[in-house]
């Protein structure tokens, strides 16, 4: 089970985990898109960061949904949108709950991640945040329904969220500012799908220190 402690683990770290590689999430925009993506997510979480004193108390939900707000209202570009998306509708699948079961985590983050596709009208191979997260999510949905422990099977997620940043490299992207490129989007590493990878990551240290 992971309680509202662990969410707010798993948001802290992602910040940081943000805040570290920010000029590297910046480098990968540079190639491709605005060069902003690094400090646009590292604004957005830091944002995010100031406002959990106030709802650290509450409900599972309520903090997701701050988080999304937070993010919406604070990181620029597509991925402030796509993000507070995720957060939001992760929140609604948890709303009011204290404390999450392993299926219940696989539950929230498959809805969150099915939000961002139908806001971001995009798919898997679009070279997007979704090329890691989607086959992550399902990876963790998965192995928990096998009965695997919640931490090998985020692990699993966090291995599959890291091929699916690697399978970014050759796309060509048909989503947003890379797409402008065309063919010379082929052979860069997707920043969102970067960043999705990074917060996937720090759910798997929050529930590894839980």
């Amino acid at each position: 089970m992971l309680s509202q402690n662990d969410i707010i683990r798993w948001i802290k770290t992602s910040a940081t985990l943000i805040a570290e590689n920010k000029d590297h999430l910046t480098d990968l925009d540079r190639a491709i898109g605005d060069a902003d993506h690094g400090n646009n997510m590292d604004r957005g979480f830091k944002k995010v960061l100031a406002q959990l004193d106030g709802v650290k108390e509450k409900d599972i939900g309520s903090i997701l949904k701050s988080v999304g707000m937070a993010l919406i209202s604070s990181v620029g570009g597509a991925a402030g949108p796509l993000y507070g998306t995720f957060f939001m509708q992760a929140a609604n699948a948890v709303n009011a709950k204290q404390e999450l079961s392993d299926t219940e985590v696989a539950d929230f983050l498959l809805a969150g991640t099915h939000g961002l596709i139908n806001r971001g009208k995009t798919k898997p191979g679009d070279k997007t945040i979704v090329d890691s997260l989607q086959p992550a999510v399902i990876t963790l949905k998965e192995h928990i329904d096998a009965g695997e422990d919640i931490i090998e099977a985020m692990r699993q997620a966090v291995i599959r969220a890291e091929q699916g940043v690697q399978e970014t490299i050759p796309l060509v992207a048909r989503k947003g500012r890379a797409s402008y490129l065309g063919e010379r989007s082929a052979g860069h590493q997707d920043p969102g799908a970067t960043s999705a990878y990074l917060i996937l990551q720090a759910l798997l240290e929050a529930i590894k220190s839980h």
